[in-house]
């Protein structure tokens, strides 16, 4: 699926389809991550990482949508589907960062905080992907590179 400015929401809510898939896994390493992801955007409270495990059939896909919010400065999903939507109309595309991160190719520069990453962006151009309380710098590409780093997979 390629993205563009029609099918954007739709991407972010296949993102959360996938992270909700990943809650159900058997795999630590697919579950762990996003169970901490909720935790620490405080979208479940109350609730140890253990509990969490254990009761996975709690977690709905209005959680990771609140989640996927939280984590891109928004308080829910409405707010954050808004900025995609208002983003679109002047020509941005506002990405999950996993498929920010994704298309990034190399170097992928990570730094413990955001700010950090923004000073660096600053003297060297490029892009800041906030992932959580870090953040990672992307070189800037051309246009070229761009429509070619937009496709994914469907």
């Amino acid at each position: 699926m390629r993205i563009d400015h029609d099918n954007v929401i739709n991407t972010w809510l296949l993102e959360a389809k996938k992270l909700h898939k990943s809650t159900k896994s058997e795999s630590l390493t697919c579950v762990l991550p996003v169970l901490r992801r909720l935790l620490s955007s405080n979208v479940l409270v109350d609730i140890s990482l253990p509990e969490l495990k254990n009761n996975t059939e709690i977690i709905q896909r209005k959680h990771l949508l609140k989640m996927l919010a939280a984590e891109n400065g928004f308080s829910c999903w409405k707010e954050l589907r808004r900025a995609i939507e208002v983003k679109s109309q002047h020509d941005e595309l506002l990405l999950p960062y996993s498929i920010e991160l994704k298309n990034a190719g190399y170097p992928t520069l990570w730094f413990a905080t955001v700010e950090e990453a923004k000073t660096y962006a600053q003297e060297h151009r490029g892009k800041v992907v906030i992932v959580g309380e870090q953040a990672a710098w992307l070189p800037e590409m051309s246009e070229h590179q761009v429509l070619y780093s937009l496709v994914i997979d469907g």
